[in-house]
Formats: C-alpha cells, structure tokens, sequence
C-alpha cells in the first residue's frame, strides 16, 4: 500500500499520551462548573447559548463535509504501534469508498484514521475536543473543529456519520460506541453499520455481550448482531458497502470522486462530494 510519510497540515505533531497526566488532562474548568449542579439563573442562560452556539458552529462547520464514516480509537497509541497501522488502513480504505473520514481528531489512532485518508487523496475532518493539557488536532486533518463540550462533540461525530468503525480503545471509546449503539437500538438513528476491529481487544466485550448481557434479558434478542467484530479491513470494508452505502441510498457520481468546491451559504465551505442521494 502507497503511504506519503509527509504531513499534509500544519501544526506541530503530538505523541501518544499517556497515564495520569491524561487522566489529569481530561476536564475542562468550563464543563466542572456546568456539571457540578445549578448555578445562577443569569449564568445557566448563558451556558445554554454556549451549548447554542457550540452547536451551530459544528452544524455550519460540517455541512457539506459529505458523508462520513466515524473511526474511534484510542489516543494513546504511537506510530509504531499495529493497531495504529490497523487504523492507518481503514482510513485509506474508507476513503477509497468515497466517504470523508470523520474522527476525534486527536493523536493515535485518531490521527492514524486521518492519515489514512490523506495517504488515499480522501477527505479528512477532526472534531476536537479541548482538554488543559492534553489532545491538540492531528495534522492530518481538512477540516477541524474544536468543541468544549464533550456531548456536542458526540453528537457531530454522530450526525454526519453512515457507520461507525471503532479500534482498541478506553473508557471514551466504549462511551462513543455504546451511545451509537444506544441510538440504533432505541430507533433514535437509522440501522448504520458498526464495526469493531481487533478481535483480541474485543473479543471479552463481545462474549459478555453475548453471554450475560444476552441470558440476562438486558438486550433483546439480535442486539448483538449490531456489532460485526473482525480483524480484517477486507471484511470491515465490505460489511460497509453492504450496510452502509446500499440501504440509504448512496449512488457513487461520475468523474473525479471527492473534487473539492466552494458552497457559499451564510460563509459556510464546503467539498464536491464523492456521493449522492438516490
């Protein structure tokens, strides 16, 4: 597989976090106080208009990023590491679809996904969330947008999203997967396609799954078909063209897929995506 070892943006490469410094690194001042119970009136009102606004700033900033597959993965895996290779693959793969990859835009396998799409000639979008310490964008990224609130964050990885591809990761990576399994589950979403890759990472997960979750009645039967678990980027992207591209509607246009084009609308920009509605 062709690789370009050379940063596309700008910006200064950040490395693999790791340990009790992220831990540390992982709570904004601004989000303390919103959650930690009620304020004043007058101050409530304007953390609302901040949710507001951090809203309509992802909705301007990435409607016409065409759509997407959303990768999510651990920050904290360097270069050298498979599975950033792993991601590095899908990223590509996912772009020679036709779709933008969309991540948390952070390092690991974040940037491994956004690396991915720019070793394809594909789009890349970041959505990033600010952290004291911690997690400044990648600079493999077309687009990036940075969030101070972790719940919009989710919701834009969510919107724009036809499937989900998630890699070894923590405690945010099992939140980001278990919400867009909640959301198809409950019918809040459509049925997009959820693929886990790394079957020793995962595999205990998708046994309890199956085991206790099941026997227990705490899903319904089928529920544990939302998940497809493989190592194989062949079968991951497959499983997306089946479930992802066809059922929704998605037709591939004609001539050069993905040609970047301004659309003016309010000083929003956007690309000629690779995708149409039928």
């Amino acid at each position: 597989m062709s690789r370009t070892d050379e940063p596309i943006g700008g910006g200064e490469r950040v490395g693999p976090a790791t340990g009790e410094a992220w831990a540390k690194g992982s709570r904004s001042a601004q989000e303390m106080v919103f959650l930690e119970g009620p304020g004043s009136r007058g101050s409530e009102l304007l953390r609302a208009m901040r949710v507001f606004w951090e809203c309509i700033k992802g909705f301007r900033s990435l409607h016409f990023v065409g759509p997407c597959i959303t990768v999510f993965g651990s920050a904290r895996f360097g270069e050298d590491h498979p599975y950033y290779t792993l991601g590095r693959d899908v990223g590509a793969e996912i772009s020679r679809m036709g779709f933008t990859v969309m991540t948390g835009g952070g390092p690991g396998i974040m940037e491994a996904a956004n690396r991915g799409a720019k070793d394809a000639g594909g789009f890349s979008v970041g959505c990033n969330i600010e952290l004291p310490h911690e997690q400044e964008p990648n600079r493999y990224l077309d687009k990036f947008i940075e969030f101070r609130y972790f719940f919009v964050r989710k919701v834009m990885l969510v919107k724009y999203s036809y499937g989900f591809v998630i890699l070894p990761g923590g405690f945010g990576t099992l939140d980001e997967m278990f919400e867009a399994l909640t959301l198809i589950q409950t019918g809040k979403i459509k049925g997009f396609p959820v693929v886990l890759m790394g079957r020793a990472y995962w595999q205990p997960l998708m046994d309890f799954i199956r085991g206790p979750m099941l026997e227990a009645k705490t899903i319904s039967p089928g529920d544990e078909r939302l998940v497809l678990l493989t190592d194989s980027v062949a079968e991951a992207i497959g499983h997306l063209e089946q479930h992802a591209v066809k059922p929704f509607g998605l037709q591939r246009k004609t001539g050069a897929p993905g040609g970047m084009k301004p659309r003016w609308w309010l000083g929003e920009f956007g690309r000629q995506g690779t995708f149409k509605q039928a």
